[in-house]
């Protein structure tokens, strides 16, 4: 008679997952940050490794975590088995829906930057159809399900699989009948400065290249999205520090007007940045159309 023994079971995907992310992040609460669970979850499935395992992983104290060497020894090898299971998920649903782009971005490019361009890109891509989620960080495109991420982000040096799409310099925006009353730079100290939640620094650092006094980047109201400041610049309630690509349409169509010529440069671009490990003319084309009409736009 055959003798078939139970086979033992191996750790729970999960468990493996939450480990991976934590020894990655070095912290729980960025772990959990990222696979929408909370600390304690992360903290409960590293637990369940660790017995599974027959040891501890992470070494607790009161100012954190840190890996143990058994930890580090396999933190690499999980990482990249997670990434390639990411991309053969990417590769099976591009297989199944090739002409469905997923777009993520930051709130405030998706609503004033892409959307405006969405009707030519439809039209451009007739075949194609464009599903966009707005997020305040970018994904990440191995093992997220996003194709393409539009963000300002803080770095000036793109890479390999990053297309800059446009400067994000910084100079002040205001609506017409505000600017009538600016002479210089230094007629702000009367005005309500405008402020985004995101870049809240910004006033403060284009004051110091105009040679301003960086303490009038105290005086405004802050606005948790980008789209509300820009708004309420059009309706007169005070000067916005414009972040460029965003406020191209607002410039163009006279809502807002540039009370001086004085600009910050120093800022990250805006930048298109594709799955390292996708291989797609249909996406590298959309690239290329978006960089293409924004330097038109830019003329």
């Amino acid at each position: 008679m055959a003798i078939a023994p139970p086979r033992p079971k191996g750790p729970p995907l999960n468990a493996l997952r939450a480990f991976e992310a934590a020894a990655r992040h070095q912290s729980f609460s960025l772990a959990a940050a990222e696979l929408s669970v909370t600390p304690g979850a992360i903290a409960q499935h590293v637990k369940q490794l660790e017995g599974w395992v027959g040891g501890a992983l992470f070494e607790r104290s009161a100012h954190g975590v840190r890996l143990t060497r058994n930890g580090r020894a396999a933190l690499g090898r999980l990482t990249h088995a997670f990434d390639a299971l990411g991309d053969a998920v990417h590769e099976l649903r591009r297989l199944s829906v090739p002409t469905d782009l997923r777009i993520a971005a930051l709130p405030s490019v998706a609503q004033l930057w892409l959307l405006p361009r969405l009707p030519a890109l439809r039209k451009a891509f007739p075949k194609s159809t464009f599903s966009v989620v707005a997020m305040e960080h970018p994904p990440n495109l191995i093992r997220e399900p996003y194709d393409l991420a539009l963000f300002i982000t803080d770095t000036d040096r793109p890479k390999p699989n990053e297309t800059v799409l446009a400067p994000a310099n910084r100079f002040p925006v205001c609506a017409p009948k505000i600017a009538r009353r600016l002479k210089t730079p230094a007629d702000l100290a009367g005005e309500i400065l405008l402020h985004d939640a995101t870049w809240r620094d910004d006033w403060q650092r284009w004051l110091a290249v105009a040679g301003v006094d960086e303490a009038l980047a105290d005086n405004g109201p802050v606005y948790s999205l980008y789209s509300l400041a820009a708004t309420e610049a059009v309706n007169g309630a005070g000067i916005l520090l414009a972040n460029e690509p965003l406020v191209e349409i607002m410039l163009r169509n006279g809502d807002l007007v540039r009370p001086f010529k004085t600009t910050d440069t120093s800022h990250a671009p805006l930048t298109a940045t594709v799955r390292p490990t996708r291989d797609d003319r249909n996406v590298a084309a959309v690239v290329t159309w978006l960089a293409e009409s924004s330097r038109r736009r830019r003329k």
